[in-house]
């Protein structure tokens, strides 16, 4: 694993970089999120056989027909979580491959990632744990049934599409909270921004995704 994370070629950290200096172009500006970007092996959370891919501006299987998303995504929505400052708890919906998961422990106090995927959410808690990421809670749920024995949350974001965003993540958000997340159905997605407020929420829309969609229940 250690000569793995190091990577040669494909996966150098050389070519983490020539991805940073892309998702500069692309407009993300936030210096520390771009900073755990480029020390965060995006090649080991994929096949070895797509490891020379790793870090292309693309989406990649993961298997149980789920993706990794591009990194300018990964990036993006941090960034727009992290827009008002330094978040405490975090809840991702969608713990995948465990990526997304990797940079949000590395810039926020705690991360409570749900994935309704067992064996997914097993192989990215294993991943991250190798990492030594250890500021994770993982739970093998219903994504839009939140984690509300942690709620309320300062942040949500969450890595697939649901046609309306689910009523539960929204009570689970932190007055002043931020959620992030992609909403509309396949063709149709856009990239929201919801901040609670005292009095309700306000939702910004970002620009046009494409996720995979929200599912709802668990597989084994």
């Amino acid at each position: 694993m250690k000569q793995r994370l190091q990577g040669a070629g494909m996966t150098s950290r050389r070519t983490r970089e020539r991805m940073v200096s892309r998702l500069r172009e692309q407009g993300i500006t936030n210096g520390k999120v771009l900073a755990v970007m480029a020390e965060t092996p995006r090649h080991v959370f994929v096949d070895e056989a797509l490891e020379s891919r790793a870090y292309e501006d693309n989406a990649l299987p993961i298997g149980h027909n789920q993706t990794i998303s591009q990194p300018y995504i990964v990036a993006k929505m941090t960034e727009l979580l992290l827009e008002s400052g330094p978040l405490g708890k975090v809840l991702e919906i969608g713990t995948g491959c465990g990526y997304q998961t990797a940079i949000l422990a590395k810039l926020v106090d705690q991360v409570y990632s749900v994935e309704r995927i067992a064996p997914l959410m097993k192989k990215a808690r294993d991943l991250l744990w190798e990492l030594d990421i250890k500021t994770v809670g993982f739970k093998h749920s219903d994504g839009g049934w939140g984690w509300p024995e942690h709620a309320p949350f300062e942040g949500i974001l969450a890595a697939a599409a649901p046609a309306e965003i689910p009523e539960a993540l929204l009570q689970q958000l932190a007055v002043g909270g931020v959620l992030v997340m992609p909403v509309g159905r396949e063709g149709k997605q856009t990239l929201h921004r919801v901040v609670r407020t005292e009095n309700g929420f306000v939702d910004e829309v970002i620009e046009p995704v494409t996720f995979v969609p929200f599912l709802s229940g668990v597989a084994s």
